[in-house]
């Protein structure tokens, strides 16, 4: 299958990306790749080209090796703006899915747009990042499976988005790896619940001290500060909302 990312085409391979990804909240991207630092990711970029965001640009990474010209990281940012209910933004269980990695048709830098926003259900079994708020008035085409749960949505040949199926089983805090366990049913909830107060128009009815957002925040700190199960992930959530609180009490 051949696909365009923005300004230049690929061809899906069938050698996906055999990293786990990382859900890195506090960053906040999705980051897959070989790589364990940022220090570690910049060193890579002597020997990749493809897209890279610079200061102030908005732009997804997309690497790839100059001499295979094979897809070896990425690291994808999440949106700040949540889908209205009303755009109806669900991925329908007959769209196929091809596992495979990409292989660019040429060697050069380009750019590669960052979502625009991000749907994830309450009970976080997928998250969903699109570019433009019009791909729902479309069918999307295929899903290309480039790492475990993760996939990019084509539209019309063209990448138009990502997901991510169960974030919260890739939650970790900057690089580090996340654990291998499966998580609870309540790090699922919370995680969504997370993402919501992460995101407009949420946070920025935080920011405005609106007292059913606050009680929402408060209720978040709460839970996962007495949540037993599952810890790592659930102390991952607490420290993102113990920081908004932080951030935004005396705003």
């Amino acid at each position: 299958m051949d696909i365009t990312l923005n300004s230049i085409d690929a061809v899906v391979t069938d050698a996906p990306l055999p990293f786990v990804p990382r859900l890195a909240l506090d960053m906040p991207q999705v980051i897959v790749g070989g790589f364990a630092s940022r220090a570690e990711f910049e060193q890579q970029t002597r020997t990749t080209y493809g897209s890279l965001q610079w200061l102030w640009s908005e732009e997804d990474d997309l690497r790839f090796d100059k001499e295979s010209h094979e897809l070896v990281g990425v690291g994808l940012h999440m949106p700040n703006e949540a889908a209205p209910a009303e755009a109806g933004i669900h991925i329908l269980d007959e769209l196929p899915t091809l596992r495979g990695g990409l292989r660019a048709n040429e060697v050069r830098d380009f750019g590669m747009p960052q979502a625009t926003m991000l749907h994830c259900d309450t009970e976080a079994a997928e998250l969903i990042c699109l570019r433009d708020p019009a791909v729902p008035d479309a069918p999307l085409e295929a899903r290309i499976g480039i790492a475990p749960g993760l996939a990019l949505l084509v539209q019309d040949g063209a990448v138009v988005g990502w997901s991510l199926a169960d974030p919260a089983r890739y939650l970790t805090s900057g690089y580090t790896a996340p654990d291998q366990s499966p998580p609870s049913p309540d790090t699922r909830r919370q995680s969504a619940e997370c993402l919501a107060l992460l995101t407009r128009p949420l946070v920025d009815e935080v920011t405005d001290k609106e007292p059913s957002a606050w009680h929402r925040l408060r209720t978040a700190e709460r839970v996962l500060r007495n949540q037993r199960e599952d810890r790592r992930r659930a102390e991952i959530l607490h420290r993102l909302v113990i920081r908004m609180i932080e951030d935004y009490e005396n705003w």
